[in-house]
């Protein structure tokens, strides 16, 4: 059996095992770990953050601005052997992927694909711990995607780059984590 076969019957596996549990409502393991990996990452932002000097209210927004290039250096410098995939495991891309095939086939499926893509261009490359592309706008994100999709605690956010999900972290404006294409574009 070849090694994509096995990674193959492992995510079927996981995910037909993590079906039951999701029912009950009790979070699958691979959404379990999932959420385990975001709380970890708060704990690393959280230290970040009580190393830097407080915000005041009324900041200016160049205040704003260096304060969260602090932060996302902060945390750049903890996670310095971040890599792709480590919350966007190859489980949660395939739990994605098929979120997303009922989604778009649902009976809005053609306007939710059309809000996802309106002005979200593809980015080809898309790097850990740089700032979200400033010459792309914040995408939208459908509700019916975000219902779909484990919840994210404040300042952490879903958004598409092209077709390719990415996790955000909004207060540092870092991207964390992408995926492959999770849907055709």
């Amino acid at each position: 059996m070849t090694a994509r076969a096995i990674v193959l019957v492992v995510v079927v596996t996981s995910m037909a095992a993590a079906a039951p549990a999701a029912a009950a409502g009790t979070p699958s393991p691979v959404l379990q770990a999932f959420e385990a990996r975001v709380k970890s990452y708060l704990t690393i932002k959280d230290k970040a953050e009580r190393a830097l000097p407080h915000l005041a209210r009324q900041s200016t927004p160049e205040e704003v601005v260096k304060h969260q290039r602090a932060l996302a250096a902060r945390i750049k410098e903890a996670r310095a052997g971040a890599k792709t995939g480590e919350f966007f495991t190859p489980e949660i891309q395939a739990l994605l992927k098929r979120t997303m095939d009922e989604v778009l086939s649902g009976a809005d499926g053609k306007s939710v694909r059309d809000s996802i893509l309106d002005e979200n261009p593809d980015v080809p490359e898309i790097r850990l711990h740089e700032q979200y592309p400033t010459t792309v706008p914040l995408s939208t994100m459908p509700p019916q995607v975000l219902a779909a999709l484990p919840k994210l605690p404040k300042g952490l956010e879903y958004r598409f780059l092209g077709s390719r999900l990415v996790l955000l972290d909004t207060d540092a404006d870092i991207i964390l984590d992408s995926t492959g294409p999770v849907f055709q574009a």
